[in-house]
């Protein structure tokens, strides 16, 4: 997905907010809009390094077709329309992150902790986090398990961590390219390896891995890997084999290795919720778990009848908002606003109010 789209909070520290969203996908962001008409701020958690969910990661460049009033645009085109919509509501974002663990606090509200060390308090929180948490997909190398966190990694969390270092990233996509690029000017020698010329991934991030290779400034290796080298979880070499060259090693430090994601339910499955086939069960009023004021929509909440749609999760937002406002706001009455009506809204949304 081309431009950064929002910035991304610095990892670690404390904040407090009206509610945490977990899932930075299309009913997750929608969901800042319908409870910031309402007043409240929210803090937004995912574990991509971008917002959009399955939009930005699946199919950002297919075709959707069942967004009121659209006639067609691709989930990039979504993700992006829906950022700049929520964009006077100041949400702060926590990307590459996942949320960790969820505790009451003594002061009855709730904390969520991500694996980054990064905590969020809030009276409200709200899962929309799509099918569970991306992760991503190991590739299939003999005995890169006892490599794993130590010298071998799926995801950049932290950039710097790589810097000084021999990398070889291996992976054709957006991911690969993209990292690629951005830690050529950290690494001491970066190695791109693919099995094949081809790449998945935007045009013109191709072209600029492509002006690297021909500056010098990085290798690229057509090659298929076929095992890794080293002792006690300490990567020294990745062993490939071409077409052209045969059998050969890569010196390096570390792997960053972007094969693709998966989906899994994360640690959500340990929230105490009550689940239903393998999503989270909520009412129909509310959009409600088990547990008071955490609510739950999109494509991970379970009631009879639920259909798996980007136009559902919107409709669900809107409720979820609703009933959400009285445990943010316990001691304010709700004030149904029509937007073509309150232009108090009308000013905060659009920044002008249209005469009568």
């Amino acid at each position: 997905m081309g431009g950064k789209l929002v910035e991304s909070a610095a990892p670690g520290g404390a904040h407090e907010t009206d509610v945490v969203i977990i899932g930075a996908g299309p009913i997750g962001i929608f969901a800042v809009f319908e409870l910031g008409l309402l007043g409240a701020k929210a803090h937004v958690i995912d574990i991509l390094d971008k917002p959009g969910g399955q939009c930005a990661e699946l199919y950002p460049e297919k075709p959707i077709l069942d967004i009121p009033g659209i006639k067609s645009i691709t989930g990039e085109q979504l993700v992006r329309q829906l950022i700049e919509q929520i964009e006077p509501f100041g949400a702060v974002f926590h990307l590459g992150e996942m949320a960790d663990s969820l505790v009451k606090t003594g002061a009855g509200k709730w904390r969520v902790t991500t694996d980054l060390g990064t905590t969020i308090e809030a009276p409200v929180v709200l899962i929309a986090a799509g099918g569970g948490s991306f992760t991503p997909k190991r590739p299939p190398i003999p005995g890169i398990e006892a490599y794993e966190g130590k010298s071998v990694y799926y995801a950049v969390r932290r950039r710097e961590m790589f810097r000084g270092k021999t990398i070889v990233i291996a992976g054709g996509g957006d991911s690969a390219l993209d990292w690629t690029l951005n830690l050529a000017g950290v690494a001491e020698k970066l190695t791109l390896v693919h099995r094949r010329p081809e790449f998945r991934a935007a045009p013109d991030s191709v072209e600029k891995m492509q002006a690297l290779v021909k500056a010098g400034r990085i290798d690229f290796q057509i090659a298929q890997i076929t095992g890794l080298k080293g002792d006690n979880g300490e990567i020294s070499a990745v062993a490939v084999e071409s077409k052209d060259d045969g059998a050969y090693d890569i010196p390096c430090e570390a792997m960053i290795a972007f094969y693709g994601l998966t989906m899994k339910l994360g640690p959500i499955a340990d929230f105490g919720l009550n689940f239903e086939e393998n999503r989270v069960l909520v009412d129909t009023e509310k959009f409600e778990t088990s547990t008071p004021s955490i609510f739950c929509i999109g494509d991970m909440a379970y009631y009879p009848g639920k259909l798996k749609l980007i136009l559902s999760g919107f409709h669900e937002s809107a409720l979820m908002a609703h009933g959400a406002f009285h445990a943010i706001f316990p001691d304010r009455k709700l004030k149904f606003q029509h937007t073509t009506s309150a232009k108090e809204l009308q000013k905060t949304v659009t920044g002008w109010v249209p005469t009568d």
